[in-house]
């Protein structure tokens, strides 16, 4: 099976198939991700935090984007990969075009992501002419935490309507989706019904043509937190720290590793090669 294409997935939305995307970050995780269903793979900033330590999204850079999605990119063979273009990387037209054609040149991804609405809209347009896939992001835009907050955004009428515009920019720019980002279901709904394009959304609702969650939430990998927007369908971190510890254990107790766990040569070998070492 080959990767969906952007089409296929426009189509799908269209008969009421949700689309389901997912982070990812690492080889690993895609290759558990490529036995899946799931047709879509984001590698998102938010590797920012979850990877990196950091808190927020704002120290990470393209070269990081491309290492993450060309590790990706090589563990999902049947997703069609998003990679997000980080903050500031597309603050002018042709720091949009050179680092989006990195992302899909040097890193594989098969679209961009980026944030913002009617202000990025001719950008959008340009990267979409020169046949790079662009994929919106409105409401709550981690690249702009320090100016809006981590919270609910557009509840208001005004910004309902600034949200609808956006959107409706985005669209005519030629994005092929648009994420909606913590915004009430109520406006997420409307967005969706207005725009030819799916919507996914993560703390938007179910109104929303797929849901994007990111890998380390659903999967319980931190246990210190979980946002609201997620539901928690395992507590790995647990069951990780608890197979650790077992590790640790067998190895203090010496019972690992064992016979099948290393090889064994005859042991005149060894003692002809300390003999030459000593003559």
């Amino acid at each position: 099976m080959s990767r969906p294409s952007i089409a296929a997935l426009a189509s799908h939305a269209a008969q009421g198939q949700r689309l389901v995307m997912v982070t990812c970050y690492d080889y690993a995780s895609a290759r558990i991700i490529d036995r899946t269903s799931i047709p879509l793979v984001l590698v998102g900033d938010s590797l920012g935090m979850v990877s990196q330590g950091g808190d927020s999204t704002l120290h990470v850079t393209v070269d990081d984007i491309v290492y993450h999605t060309r590790a990706v990119v090589r563990g999902a063979t049947h997703q069609l990969v998003v990679a997000d273009l980080p903050f500031m990387s597309y603050a002018t037209e042709a720091m949009a075009l050179t680092n989006a054609a990195r992302l899909l040149a040097e890193g594989g991804a098969q679209s961009v992501k980026l944030e913002g609405g009617v202000t990025v809209a001719p950008t959008v347009r340009r990267l979409v002419e020169l046949g790079i896939p662009v994929m919106g992001h409105l409401g709550f835009t981690p690249q702009s935490v320090n100016l809006i907050g981590t919270r609910v955004q557009a509840k208001t009428a005004p910004a309902a309507t600034a949200l609808l515009r956006d959107a409706l920019a985005l669209q005519a720019a030629g994005a092929w989706a648009i994420v909606l980002e913590l915004v009430p279901r109520e406006l997420a709904a409307a967005v969706t019904a207005r725009l030819d394009i799916p919507t996914i959304g993560i703390g938007a609702g179910p109104d929303c043509d797929g849901e994007v969650q990111v890998w380390h939430d659903v999967l319980g990998l931190y246990d210190d937190f979980v946002p609201r927007h997620t539901k928690r369908y395992r507590t790995l971190s647990a069951d990780i720290a608890e197979a650790l510890e077992e590790l640790a254990a067998d190895v203090r107790s010496g019972s690992f590793p064992e016979a099948q766990n290393y090889s064994s040569v005859d042991p005149d070998v060894i003692a002809q090669a300390v003999a030459a070492l000593e003559a």
